[in-house]
């Protein structure tokens, strides 16, 4: 006699149900928030339409572009903030969006403009603001967390863009009274100092502290408006001229704080590892 091997079955109880029978899970659909990233997309539009202008020979137009550009990459920030909105979608989009607004920008419509007539020393300088935008964007990306917010570890980009952009149109509008023998030298210091800037290790005053939602006294609002009459007066002068203190403040706070034997308030902090410090 043969005998035949019967295959177990699962014994089935009142609350399971068939193999067939068990119903796929429900797969959420995933969407990005729309407010804070249109403001990143204007930036990056801002950034992009600065580079076909220089393209164009329309310099004046795409150094107020690039101004343009950080007005709204500083909106987008705060913008999720307020409302929030923070995504990891964002903090990505908003740091490729810096690259062209802020790095590859103003690299262009400096070559473009002055750049291009001192030749392998002009591309050179170039590229030099280029990659310093992009290592300063990746190392912000690295430390966040592990840096003091009240401060910036070298030069924003978009202070450094800024820069550029407030020489080219200062420039544009004859408001320099520099021959133009030395100008294109003028502006090859001028992008390498920017370049050179941005990956160093200088403490640079972030804002990031000052909230819109907390009450201000009432001379805070009029300094604003004095400050809005002074930028309207003459913008190439006065927007030229804020951002190049601003860009000389992260060496002298620097040196002040070295001077008095304190350390840098932008240097990350590095985490202490738990398999280590744990008591034995």
């Amino acid at each position: 006699m043969r005998f035949r091997r019967r295959k177990l079955r699962p014994i089935l109880t009142a609350g399971s149900a068939r193999p067939g029978e068990f119903a796929a899970p429900v797969r959420r659909r995933r969407g990005i928030y729309l407010l804070p990233n249109l403001f990143t997309t204007a930036a990056l539009f801002a950034g992009f339409f600065a580079t076909v202008q220089a393209m164009n020979h329309l310099f004046d137009w795409a150094a107020v572009a690039i101004f343009a550009a950080m007005v709204l990459d500083g909106m987008d920030g705060r913008v999720a903030r307020l409302t929030h909105t923070q995504s990891a979608f964002g903090e990505h989009y908003d740091s490729l969006s810096d690259m062209a607004s802020f790095g590859v920008a103003p690299a262009i419509v400096m070559y473009e403009w002055a750049l291009r007539d001192l030749g392998r020393w002009g591309w050179a300088a170039a590229f030099v603001y280029c990659a310093g935008a992009a290592l300063r964007l990746a190392r912000f990306n690295a430390n966040i967390g592990s840096v003091d917010r009240r401060f910036f570890q070298g030069l924003p980009s978009p202070a450094a863009a800024a820069l550029v952009a407030g020489f080219v149109w200062l420039a544009v509008d004859n408001r320099f009274q520099i021959r133009d023998v030395w100008l294109h030298w003028v502006a090859f210091g001028v992008t390498v100092y920017a370049g050179l800037t941005m990956v160093s290790s200088a403490p640079f005053y972030s804002g990031k502290s000052f909230h819109i939602g907390v009450s201000v006294p009432f001379w805070v609002m009029v300094a604003i408006v004095v400050a809005i009459f002074f930028v309207s007066s003459d913008p190439p002068k006065v927007l030229f001229g804020l951002f190049c203190c601003y860009a000389v403040s992260g060496y002298i706070y620097w040196g002040w704080r070295r001077w008095r034997g304190e350390s840098n308030p932008a240097r990350p902090v590095p985490h202490a590892d738990p398999d280590t410090s744990a008591p034995n």
